[in-house]
Protein backbone atom coordinates (compact mmCIF):
# COMPACT_ATOMS: atom_id res chain seq x y z
CA UNK A 1 0.00 0.00 0.00
CA UNK A 2 1.41 3.40 -0.97
CA UNK A 3 1.73 6.02 1.74
CA UNK A 4 0.06 9.30 0.73
CA UNK A 5 2.50 12.12 0.19
CA UNK A 6 2.07 14.99 2.61
CA UNK A 7 1.96 18.64 1.59
CA UNK A 8 4.67 20.94 3.00
CA UNK A 9 3.66 23.45 5.67
CA UNK A 10 4.09 27.21 5.18
CA UNK A 11 6.93 28.72 7.22
CA UNK A 12 7.81 32.36 7.74
CA UNK A 13 11.30 32.21 6.23
CA UNK A 14 12.63 35.39 4.55
CA UNK A 15 12.76 35.31 0.75
CA UNK A 16 14.95 37.48 -1.48
CA UNK A 17 12.39 38.15 -4.22
CA UNK A 18 13.78 39.38 -7.53
CA UNK A 19 10.46 39.51 -9.40
CA UNK A 20 6.87 38.45 -8.96
CA UNK A 21 3.65 38.63 -10.95
CA UNK A 22 0.49 36.51 -11.22
CA UNK A 23 2.36 33.62 -12.85
CA UNK A 24 5.91 33.42 -11.54
CA UNK A 25 7.97 34.02 -8.42
CA UNK A 26 11.69 34.61 -9.04
CA UNK A 27 14.00 34.43 -6.02
CA UNK A 28 17.68 34.60 -5.17
CA UNK A 29 18.21 31.37 -3.23
CA UNK A 30 20.93 31.58 -0.58
CA UNK A 31 23.51 28.85 -0.16
CA UNK A 32 22.43 26.31 2.45
CA UNK A 33 18.71 26.50 1.70
CA UNK A 34 17.22 23.22 0.46
CA UNK A 35 14.76 23.69 -2.41
CA UNK A 36 12.01 21.28 -1.32
CA UNK A 37 11.27 18.92 1.57
CA UNK A 38 12.96 15.52 1.51
CA UNK A 39 13.48 12.73 4.05
CA UNK A 40 15.29 14.25 7.00
CA UNK A 41 14.55 17.78 5.79
CA UNK A 42 10.78 18.16 5.99
CA UNK A 43 10.89 21.83 7.04
CA UNK A 44 12.97 24.95 6.53
CA UNK A 45 13.05 24.72 2.73
CA UNK A 46 12.45 27.17 -0.09
CA UNK A 47 9.07 25.55 -0.70
CA UNK A 48 8.02 26.11 2.93
CA UNK A 49 9.00 29.77 2.62
CA UNK A 50 7.27 30.20 -0.75
CA UNK A 51 4.02 28.72 0.59
CA UNK A 52 3.98 31.24 3.44
CA UNK A 53 4.52 34.07 0.95
CA UNK A 54 2.07 32.73 -1.65
CA UNK A 55 -0.45 30.18 -0.29
CA UNK A 56 -1.85 29.71 -3.83
CA UNK A 57 1.28 27.67 -4.64
CA UNK A 58 -0.30 24.72 -2.82
CA UNK A 59 -1.51 22.27 -5.42
CA UNK A 60 0.61 23.70 -8.26
CA UNK A 61 2.54 20.79 -9.71
CA UNK A 62 3.23 17.93 -7.31
CA UNK A 63 1.91 17.78 -3.76
CA UNK A 64 5.33 17.61 -2.09
CA UNK A 65 7.09 20.08 -4.44
CA UNK A 66 4.52 22.79 -5.20
CA UNK A 67 5.61 25.33 -7.80
CA UNK A 68 9.02 23.76 -8.38
CA UNK A 69 10.03 23.51 -12.05
CA UNK A 70 13.81 23.22 -11.59
CA UNK A 71 16.34 22.93 -8.77
CA UNK A 72 19.63 24.17 -7.42
CA UNK A 73 21.82 22.08 -5.14
CA UNK A 74 21.51 22.94 -1.46
CA UNK A 75 24.84 24.78 -1.34
CA UNK A 76 24.45 26.51 -4.72
CA UNK A 77 23.15 30.06 -4.52
CA UNK A 78 21.37 32.11 -7.15
CA UNK A 79 18.34 32.63 -9.37
CA UNK A 80 15.36 30.28 -9.29
CA UNK A 81 11.84 30.58 -10.68
CA UNK A 82 8.69 29.02 -9.21
CA UNK A 83 5.31 28.70 -10.93
CA UNK A 84 2.33 30.27 -9.15
CA UNK A 85 -0.43 28.48 -11.07
CA UNK A 86 -0.88 25.21 -12.93
CA UNK A 87 -0.80 26.73 -16.41
CA UNK A 88 2.49 28.48 -15.67
CA UNK A 89 3.85 25.27 -14.11
CA UNK A 90 3.14 23.17 -17.19
CA UNK A 91 4.64 25.73 -19.58
CA UNK A 92 7.76 26.26 -17.49
CA UNK A 93 8.29 22.52 -17.02
CA UNK A 94 8.07 22.05 -20.79
CA UNK A 95 10.57 24.88 -21.35
CA UNK A 96 13.08 23.51 -18.82
CA UNK A 97 12.75 19.97 -20.13
CA UNK A 98 13.36 21.10 -23.72
CA UNK A 99 16.75 22.63 -22.70
CA UNK A 100 16.68 24.82 -25.83
CA UNK A 101 14.35 27.47 -24.38
CA UNK A 102 16.13 28.15 -21.10
CA UNK A 103 19.44 29.94 -20.55
CA UNK A 104 21.46 29.24 -17.38
CA UNK A 105 24.67 31.10 -16.53
CA UNK A 106 26.73 30.40 -13.42
CA UNK A 107 29.83 31.85 -11.80
CA UNK A 108 32.29 29.57 -10.03
CA UNK A 109 35.65 29.80 -8.35
CA UNK A 110 37.89 26.97 -9.51
CA UNK A 111 41.30 25.65 -8.52
CA UNK A 112 43.29 26.49 -11.62
CA UNK A 113 41.82 27.81 -14.85
CA UNK A 114 40.28 25.57 -17.53
CA UNK A 115 42.26 25.40 -20.76
CA UNK A 116 41.66 26.85 -23.22
CA UNK A 117 40.29 29.98 -21.56
CA UNK A 118 37.04 29.56 -23.48
CA UNK A 119 35.56 26.26 -24.57
CA UNK A 120 32.76 23.74 -24.69
CA UNK A 121 32.48 20.25 -23.22
CA UNK A 122 29.93 17.61 -24.23
CA UNK A 123 29.87 14.28 -22.39
CA UNK A 124 27.57 11.75 -20.82
CA UNK A 125 27.01 12.07 -17.08
CA UNK A 126 25.82 9.15 -14.94
CA UNK A 127 26.03 7.80 -11.42
CA UNK A 128 29.14 6.18 -10.05
CA UNK A 129 28.40 2.50 -9.41
CA UNK A 130 30.14 2.54 -6.03
CA UNK A 131 28.74 5.83 -4.70
CA UNK A 132 25.09 6.77 -5.20
CA UNK A 133 25.74 10.38 -4.13
CA UNK A 134 28.33 11.06 -6.83
CA UNK A 135 27.94 11.63 -10.53
CA UNK A 136 30.70 11.19 -13.11
CA UNK A 137 31.58 11.51 -16.77
CA UNK A 138 30.80 8.06 -18.22
CA UNK A 139 31.27 6.33 -21.54
CA UNK A 140 27.78 4.80 -21.65
CA UNK A 141 24.48 4.66 -19.75
CA UNK A 142 24.52 8.37 -18.96
CA UNK A 143 22.67 11.53 -19.96
CA UNK A 144 24.00 14.06 -22.47
CA UNK A 145 25.50 17.07 -20.74
CA UNK A 146 26.78 20.22 -22.47
CA UNK A 147 28.74 22.92 -20.65
CA UNK A 148 30.49 25.99 -22.04
CA UNK A 149 32.97 28.06 -20.05
CA UNK A 150 34.92 31.30 -20.14
CA UNK A 151 37.66 32.27 -17.70
CA UNK A 152 37.00 35.79 -16.43
CA UNK A 153 39.83 36.27 -13.91
CA UNK A 154 42.86 34.42 -12.55
CA UNK A 155 44.66 35.05 -9.28
CA UNK A 156 46.64 33.09 -6.68
CA UNK A 157 46.02 29.73 -8.35
CA UNK A 158 42.26 30.33 -8.52
CA UNK A 159 40.01 31.40 -11.38
CA UNK A 160 36.62 33.05 -11.67
CA UNK A 161 34.86 31.13 -14.42
CA UNK A 162 31.55 31.72 -16.16
CA UNK A 163 29.77 28.45 -16.98
CA UNK A 164 26.78 28.25 -19.33
CA UNK A 165 24.88 24.99 -19.44
CA UNK A 166 22.72 23.80 -22.33
CA UNK A 167 21.43 20.86 -20.28
CA UNK A 168 20.55 20.50 -16.61
CA UNK A 169 22.06 17.29 -15.26
CA UNK A 170 22.61 16.60 -11.58
CA UNK A 171 25.87 18.24 -10.41
CA UNK A 172 26.67 19.01 -14.07
CA UNK A 173 28.99 22.00 -13.61
CA UNK A 174 30.72 20.45 -10.59
CA UNK A 175 31.37 17.21 -12.50
CA UNK A 176 32.54 18.96 -15.67
CA UNK A 177 34.79 21.37 -13.77
CA UNK A 178 36.50 18.42 -12.05
CA UNK A 179 36.73 16.56 -15.38
CA UNK A 180 38.58 19.57 -16.82
CA UNK A 181 41.10 19.29 -13.98
CA UNK A 182 39.88 22.53 -12.36
CA UNK A 183 37.48 21.51 -9.56
CA UNK A 184 35.25 24.07 -7.90
CA UNK A 185 36.70 25.42 -4.65
CA UNK A 186 34.89 24.11 -1.59
CA UNK A 187 33.34 21.11 -3.37
CA UNK A 188 33.52 18.20 -0.92
CA UNK A 189 32.34 15.65 -3.52
CA UNK A 190 34.39 16.54 -6.58
CA UNK A 191 36.93 19.04 -5.31
CA UNK A 192 40.39 19.25 -3.74
CA UNK A 193 40.30 19.47 0.07
CA UNK A 194 44.04 20.11 0.33
CA UNK A 195 43.90 23.16 -1.92
CA UNK A 196 40.73 24.32 -0.16
CA UNK A 197 42.58 24.38 3.17
CA UNK A 198 45.39 26.43 1.65
CA UNK A 199 43.03 29.24 0.63
CA UNK A 200 43.16 32.47 2.64
CA UNK A 201 39.51 31.87 3.58
CA UNK A 202 38.72 28.14 3.17
CA UNK A 203 35.24 27.91 1.62
CA UNK A 204 32.35 26.38 3.53
CA UNK A 205 30.50 25.31 0.38
CA UNK A 206 31.12 24.82 -3.35
CA UNK A 207 31.69 28.34 -4.67
CA UNK A 208 29.02 28.13 -7.36
CA UNK A 209 26.33 30.75 -8.04
CA UNK A 210 23.48 30.80 -10.57
CA UNK A 211 23.92 34.36 -11.78
CA UNK A 212 21.44 34.57 -14.70
CA UNK A 213 18.32 32.66 -15.72
CA UNK A 214 16.39 33.23 -18.97
CA UNK A 215 13.16 31.56 -20.09
CA UNK A 216 9.91 32.25 -21.99
CA UNK A 217 7.39 33.93 -19.69
CA UNK A 218 4.53 31.43 -19.33
CA UNK A 219 1.83 34.06 -19.93
CA UNK A 220 3.31 36.06 -22.80
CA UNK A 221 5.84 33.69 -24.35
CA UNK A 222 8.38 36.52 -24.43
CA UNK A 223 11.86 35.73 -23.17
CA UNK A 224 12.65 37.21 -19.77
CA UNK A 225 15.98 37.32 -17.97
CA UNK A 226 16.71 37.64 -14.25
CA UNK A 227 20.05 38.04 -12.50
CA UNK A 228 21.32 37.76 -8.94
CA UNK A 229 24.49 39.42 -7.69
CA UNK A 230 27.15 36.88 -6.63
CA UNK A 231 27.57 36.61 -2.85
CA UNK A 232 30.82 37.72 -1.17
CA UNK A 233 32.28 34.21 -0.88
CA UNK A 234 32.27 33.91 -4.68
CA UNK A 235 33.36 37.47 -5.42
CA UNK A 236 36.18 37.71 -2.91
CA UNK A 237 37.43 34.12 -2.63
CA UNK A 238 40.57 34.93 -4.59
Amino acid sequence: MNTPKSAPRPEAIPLDILFEDDDILVVDKPAGLIVHPAPGHETGTLVNAALAHCPALAGVGSVERPGIVHRLDRETSGVMVLAKNQSAYLKLRAAFESHSEVGKVYLAVTHGAPKPAKGRLETLIGRKNWDAKRMAVVEANGQRAVTSWEVLQKRNGLALVEFTIATGRMHQIRVHAAHLGTPIAGDSLYGDAVRDRRMAHPPKRPLLHAVTLSFPHPATGRRVTFSAEPPPDVLYAR
